[in-house]
């Protein structure tokens, strides 16, 4: 397959213009400039990851290149085939946008778009897996598993490049995750530390979990198995198990289906009016 030659400049303008995008633009350039205020030694770092930058499409493609070039790929050369995944799937930049808003809703620690931008592994180890995901959609697959490969090496996150994920996720931390082939992550998932969405290594073909939307994984949590995770549901840390689990097994009152009403699941962060899953 011929894939047209794209350069930073493509991106000058967005890819995916939206009033989210248009918003997280604004609100980054807003903060990158509050930040060099406050902070002179920040100036020069501060105007090369957001305000050089035309755009949100191009400051993203210039942290996620900066984050995972080497030797092998470097920082010219991978830019190139971001901006190409860039255009080539408008949704990429929108999801990216999707994913800072959502962060900035449901983490408590932070409360802008510029930290979890510059600095949590997570939503760059993200961006990095989506355009992995769209090489591998294109036959290149060798590429896909470098940037697979490096997003492991600098971030300690494991997705693999066919995982399907949505948008508006929040991967807290994300050391230690792994994600395999068939996996499924839908729209407003979060996802702690040393979480496994795993084959049970007897399987072939679709053997992964499917997470589905809204769901909180807890940190540590190993689900192995093609089995699915309810909508707006919780798991559990430290827990492993293969059963399958669906929505039926939520009740509509916001209890366990199968505890009384004195035990209750414990309400948890921003994720209170869901059930915890044992």
């Amino acid at each position: 397959m011929t894939v047209p030659l794209v350069s930073l400049s493509n991106l000058s303008t967005e890819p995916s213009p939206s009033p989210q995008v248009a918003a997280i633009w604004a609100a980054l350039c807003a903060e990158a400039v509050n930040a060099s205020a406050k902070d002179a030694a920040l100036t020069r770092a501060m105007n090369s990851a957001v305000l050089y930058h035309a755009s949100f499409a191009q400051a993203l493609a210039q942290r996620v290149a900066i984050k995972l070039a080497n030797h092998d790929l470097d920082h010219d050369e991978l830019l190139a085939v971001i901006a190409q995944a860039f255009v080539g799937n408008r949704n990429i930049v929108a999801d990216a946008a999707a994913d800072l808003t959502a962060i900035k809703a449901r983490d408590p620690s932070n409360m802008e778009i510029l930290t979890p931008f510059l600095y949590f592994k997570g939503f760059v180890a993200l961006q990095g897996q989506r355009v992995a995901h769209w090489l591998w959609h294109h036959d290149r697959l060798h590429l896909a598993r470098h940037i697979q490969s490096r997003i492991s090496e600098v971030f300690g996150v494991d997705i693999h490049p066919a995982a399907k994920m949505g948008k508006s996720i929040m991967l807290d931390h994300g050391s230690g995750l792994v994600i395999g082939e068939t996996a499924v992550v839908e729209d407003d998932v979060s996802i702690l530390q040393n979480v496994t969405l795993g084959g049970t290594g007897k399987e072939a073909g679709d053997r992964h979990p499917k997470v589905r939307r809204g769901a909180l994984i807890g940190a540590g949590a190993k689900i192995l198995g093609n089995i699915e995770i309810g909508v707006g549901a919780k798991r559990r840390s430290r827990q492993a198990f293969r059963q399958r689990i669906l929505l039926a097994l939520i009740s509509t009152d916001g209890q366990n289906a199968d505890q009384s009403p004195s035990r209750r699941s414990p309400k948890v962060g921003r994720h209170s009016n869901r059930s915890m899953l044992r």
